[in-house]
């Protein structure tokens, strides 16, 4: 299940403005290629709006709060950092997968019949640590 982020309006919403440009009765689903171009045009939006944010605090109000423009500077890339964090890199991802996968021993006629597959899992989880990020 993909978590739905906040800038992006939600289906029926979506069906509601297109509904009030066409002058109908909200549809849905609402095409996928509609949804999408709405979907980035809230994000473009919303991403403009965090600029603006960003150099009020540096040039703006934030003069009057924070004489250190390197503190300015700071606390506006730490709200860009929290407000549009990178998505976990592919290492990252691959690590989380590997956490969530529990590979217990099976014993079988007092033999662990997975101790083949876990030493396998090790060997690619070291190898995945010692990656770049």
């Amino acid at each position: 299940m993909t978590q739905q982020h906040p800038i992006t309006p939600p289906p029926e919403l979506v069906a509601e403005w297109i509904a009030e440009i066409y002058g109908n009765e909200p549809v849905l689903p609402v095409y996928s290629f509609t949804h999408s171009l709405v979907e980035r045009a809230a994000q473009w939006g919303a991403d403009q709006e965090l600029e603006a944010c960003r150099m009020e605090i540096i040039d703006g109000a934030g003069l009057f709060y924070i004489d250190e423009t390197s503190g300015r500077v700071r606390l506006s890339e730490d709200i860009r950092t929290t407000r549009r964090p990178k998505p976990p890199s592919l290492k990252e991802q691959a690590l989380e997968a590997m956490r969530e996968m529990q590979i217990e021993p099976c014993i079988i006629n007092g033999v662990d019949t997975n101790a083949a597959v876990r030493a396998k899992y090790e060997i690619i989880r070291r190898a995945l640590e010692q990656l770049p990020q």
